[in-house]
């Protein structure tokens, strides 16, 4: 006797099998219903939660092909019960690559201003630097850019990418970055006064940076007007140990160090 598969669907109309993938902490998913995207925060029976950018959390139900992950649809599973969670993303929110060593460093470098941002760019993108190879080191102002150009002696295997702080029209920092001309020096900026301001203030628990007047130290005021004590030292690594991923973090620093890194490692 003949034996006949039970499922009697047409083969044109069956879904094509999809992954499952294990909804571990820090997984960035976009739901396919909402387009609502986050990464995982929690996974319960039957439900994942997701936490976006901004810090929003939503609840969806764990459904077969209900998630894309990179663009792929996939089907979220429950971690196994005492299974051990180790995340999937680095801090900047890029795939982590367990068990990988440091790349020798390349010839091309990124230059920050000052020893906060680079302290801070370390923080949320170290693991991915040293995946590339990229040294940061810091710059005491930009004031002699040109000459720190010129003797890095920048070339197509040796590109140099440069963070300012401050870089808006009409600024002293924007001509002086308009003075750098070569092809393999990448100059981009934010528009803060200092990289303090890069930390979203929902982070540190206040409801904005304070204005500070004209004149008076930023850092200074900013500690003063916070009651904070006038140790600038001290407040930066309290701003420092709140930050924990590019989620406490404006988006106009983000994009401008993924731009760095690009640029040094085309």
């Amino acid at each position: 006797m003949r034996s006949y598969n039970p499922d009697l669907t047409p083969p044109w109309k069956r879904s094509a099998p999809v992954p499952e993938v294990t909804a571990e902490p820090d997984l960035v998913v976009e739901e396919v219903s909402t387009g609502f995207c986050g990464a995982v925060i929690r996974c319960e029976a039957g439900t994942v939660t997701l936490e976006d950018r901004f810090g929003k959390h939503r609840v969806f139900p764990l459904e077969p092909r209900g998630f894309l992950l990179e663009g792929r649809v996939v089907t979220l599973v429950r971690p196994a019960s005492g299974a051990p969670a180790r995340p999937t993303r680095t801090a900047s929110g890029s795939v982590a690559v367990p068990g990988v060593r440091a790349r020798v460093a390349r010839a091309g470098r990124i230059y920050v201003e000052g020893r906060h941002d680079a302290e801070l760019v370390e923080k949320v993108w170290g693991d991915d630097l040293r995946i590339e190879g990229v040294v940061v080191e810091y710059l005491e102002g930009i004031d002699d850019l040109p000459s720190i150009v010129a003797d890095f002696s920048p070339s197509a295997d040796a590109r140099l990418g440069v963070l300012v702080d401050h870089l808006v029209p009409g600024s002293k920092e924007s001509r002086v970055a308009a003075s750098v001309t070569d092809p393999h020096v990448l100059v981009v900026g934010h528009p803060y006064i200092d990289v303090w301001e890069a930390v979203k203030p929902s982070s540190l628990g206040i409801p904005a940076w304070p204005s500070v007047p004209h004149g008076q130290d930023w850092k200074t005021g900013i500690c003063r007007a916070l009651g904070w004590p006038d140790n600038t030292g001290a407040a930066w690594q309290h701003i420092l140990s709140r930050v924990t991923s590019y989620k406490d973090l404006e988006p106009a620093l983000l994009g401008r160090v993924e731009e760095l890194i690009d640029f040094v490692t085309g």
